[in-house]
């Protein structure tokens, strides 16, 4: 079938991209092999990444794409017949006709969408170094707060729950790390100096490093309602895929949380999703700009995990497609695993743009008619090498193509449109109150104030039934009171309960899931949500 049979280009089973000599059709039963968007500033890859969504959005695939200059923002309006793109439209044989498509809007602040939340669990520890550049020792004691936090009960969702928790696991002044006396936190203290030895200046110096993070927005990020990945997966009315876009204009101001925040999605996404194999068409695809903010200075553990992540995620119908200016900026071990390719423009002005030239072209597959080398340096604004999988998988021949235009609108949106999209948002009110539940901080606050509840308050006590079932979690686990000062009848109390609760922990848990508003959220809920990455390296 040609591009001329379909309506807008694209077929059931394939997304037309572009033409030259040759169309350049991206098939969907092969775009969950990855794909790379490379090009110098200017070039049009923003263009390139909307055809793409588009086609993805037509055939049903939900999009999530991280908009760095606001320019996607105009897939969610109908598009213009300007001339230039009618003409470019003509050329190529299709007939232009406009086009728009269902977006939900979302930003870490807040501010131009819906508020993007995770709470410091789901986070994990190798993710939060990674975000608060820490050393090997700083990520030991991380990981030692996350181990006692879990072993107390301590349900960790905002900022100001780890502060309480690496204050409470710094040993009193003056005593040894093995005798904290009568303090309401010994048990904490003792446990954390139990894994090694945690100093206050360690300790100090990860404060410092939140506090850098809070100056840069991660207040707002850390909390809850914590962000329910599905709401991604969704299809609108007509059986067409979302198109959601994260707002990222001011949040790659803080690179290091844009980097490791895309980074924890597609961790979630690993984890929460089943395996299922090779499909017709993906389940989400994935757009992940300046792509090189994830690789810089990125620790060993990490990449290995980000290329683990990276393979694996195929088989759970993900499509990862990174975007970044460099094909240098992507190691040969990611690199590997990118099938599909569009490369935009590069100039050689030095000796690394040189090597960047070479680079790509030795990642294509020749084609005798062309010099790829020659060709990356001469291509126009909206032309691309182009190289996607076909029928058993392997790369197709590099071909030259002019990029089709997009159906919908090039450019910005309106404050105005934006508004009316958000207030016709599908999630409109999910996500748009922050909640602050009992969780950590207030736990440590209400031990150093002696009102903690006892495992022998009255039933009715602590919050209703979620009291009562932190009560006998607490009890179950020993979180409430102090190792060897069980009453018989708590001891009695404890062994019924135990066997009774592994007969419905499973179902409390899917309940509460990632919902921490109550005790038992934070006590056993952490150990099923925590994020993919921490969870592999603990396995």
């Amino acid at each position: 079938m040609t591009a001329q049979d379909s309506k807008l280009g694209d077929t059931g089973d394939k997304i037309f991209v572009g033409k030259g000599d040759e169309q350049a059709w991206l098939t969907l039963a092969l775009a969950n092999r990855h794909g790379l968007v490379t090009g110098a500033t200017g070039t049009g890859k923003t263009v390139s990444l909307q055809v793409m969504a588009e086609g993805f959005a037509r055939a049903g695939v939900p999009v999530f794409a991280a908009d760095i200059k606001g320019d996607l923002s105009g897939i969610s309006e109908v598009g213009e017949a300007k001339d230039f793109i009618v003409k470019r439209a003509t050329e190529m044989g299709l007939t232009f006709q406009p086009d728009q498509f269902s977006t939900v809007f979302w930003d870490v602040f807040g501010e131009q969408g819906h508020p993007v939340r995770a709470t410091v669990t789901e986070m994990g520890p190798l993710l939060l170094a990674r975000m608060l550049d820490l050393n090997d020792v700083q990520e030991g004691v991380l990981n030692v707060a996350f181990r006692v936090a879990d072993d107390a009960g301590l349900t960790l969702i905002d900022m100001k729950d780890l502060r309480a928790l690496l204050d409470a696991i710094v040993p009193d002044a003056g005593k040894k790390s093995a005798d904290a006396g009568d303090s309401p936190l010994a048990d904490i203290k003792t446990a954390a100096q139990g894994f090694g030895n945690v100093t206050k200046a360690t300790v100090g110096t990860i404060q410092r490093q939140l506090l850098v993070l809070e100056n840069q927005g991660a207040t707002k990020f850390f909390g809850e309602p914590a962000l329910t990945l599905k709401d991604f997966m969704k299809t609108d009315r007509d059986g067409r895929g979302m198109v959601n876009i994260l707002v990222a204009d001011k949040l790659l101001q803080s690179p290091r949380l844009y980097a490791t925040f895309l980074l924890w999605m597609l961790s979630e996404l690993f984890e929460e999703l089943p395996e299922a194999g090779d499909l017709p068409k993906p389940k989400l695809v994935f757009f992940f700009d300046e792509a090189h903010l994830l690789f810089n200075d990125a620790p060993k553990a990490l990449m290995d995990k980000i290329e683990q992540v990276v393979r694996l995620i195929r088989s759970k119908g993900v499509g990862v497609y990174f975007v970044t200016q460099n094909p240098l900026d992507v190691p040969d071990r990611v690199l590997g695993q990118l099938g599909n390719r569009v490369q935009h423009a590069l100039r050689a002005f030095t000796p690394r743009d040189q090597k960047a030239v070479a680079a790509a072209a030795e990642t294509f597959r020749p084609n005798p008619k062309l010099d790829t080398a020659k060709v990356i340096m001469e291509l126009g604004k909206g032309e691309a090498l182009v190289s996607f999988l076909e029928g058993n998988g392997t790369p197709a021949m590099v071909e030259r193509v002019m990029v089709r235009p997009p159906s919908a609108r090039i450019g910005p949106i309106t404050p105005e449109e934006r508004k009316a999209i958000m207030d016709a948002s599908p999630v409109k009110g999910k996500y748009d109150t922050a909640v602050d539940a009992e969780s950590a901080y207030e736990m440590i606050q209400k031990r150093i104030a002696g009102t903690a509840a006892t495992v022998d308050a009255p039933a009715g006590a602590g919050g209703g039934i979620l009291g009562q079932i932190g009560s006998i979690v607490g009890t179950i686990f020993g979180t409430n009171v102090k190792r060897g000062r069980l009453s018989a009848g708590q001891v009695i109390a404890r062994d019924v309960t135990r066997s009774v609760t592994n007969q419905v922990i499973g179902g409390m848990a899917a309940n509460l899931g990632k919902s921490v508003g109550g005790q038992l959220g934070g006590s056993i809920g952490r150990t099923l949500v925590r994020g993919a990455l921490g969870g592999l390296l603990r396995r």
